[in-house]
């Protein structure tokens, strides 16, 4: 699934559920099941096909954690798009990725007492009302397409939102990338990436800054 006029996809080509589980599920989303008692609080920026929402749904039932997923998305799929996605079937839960597209926008839906939904049409730079975050998905385009949304200001916003203790996980690994959040008191690592990428970025908020 591509971006209209743009030239990019929403996933890789490597494989979109492999490197959507690599970077969100297990390189943020675990670790804190590990180490986190209280509900999990998600921030998704780019819910784009919703694959992550369903990976994050799937792996809170199987842990039995409850998860608060909030998802920011300024231009969601049409339902014509979507029907083309085909995620539920490859994972097995079709109930649970059209549960996940159909529910209402602005509103927070129970969709599995591990799961709780919030989508909002918005962009991160006028986001409001979120807070209290455990852990961020910052799934938005390359920095070359989205460049105001990889900014040391944008990173600040992000690193209030989150509670000490928090991760944030991206795709991308760029030296200008990994100075705005280490500037702005991420404590960043670069890890192994998913198939076909050879590293990825982990930052975390310290427990005392």
């Amino acid at each position: 699934m591509a971006l209209p006029d743009a030239g990019i996809t929403y996933h890789s080509h490597h494989g979109a559920v492999g490197e959507s589980r690599h970077v969100f599920i297990e390189a943020g989303l675990q670790p804190l099941f590990q180490s986190v008692t209280a509900p999990i609080h998600v921030l998704e920026l780019g819910f784009g096909t919703g694959l992550n929402a369903l990976l994050t749904l799937q792996e809170a039932r199987q842990q039995q954690q409850a998860v608060l997923y909030t998802a920011i998305e300024l231009f969601p799929l049409s339902p014509e798009e979507m029907v083309q996605l085909n995620y539920g079937q490859l994972l097995q839960d079709q109930p649970g990725f059209l549960a996940i597209h159909q529910a209402n926008w602005e509103e927070a839906i129970a969709l599995d007492p591990y799961f709780t939904l919030k989508k909002h049409q918005s962009s991160l730079l006028t986001l409001e009302g979120v807070n209290d975050v455990t852990c961020i998905y910052f799934d938005a385009f390359s920095p070359t397409y989205q460049p105001e949304l990889w900014t040391e200001t944008v990173f600040q916003q992000l690193y209030n939102l989150l509670l000490p203790g928090g991760i944030l996980v991206t795709y991308c690994s760029k030296s200008v990338v990994r100075k705005a959040m280490a500037t702005t008191g991420f404590r960043v690592e670069k890890i192994p990436g998913p198939w076909g990428k050879r590293e990825m970025v982990r930052a975390r908020k310290g427990l005392t800054n």
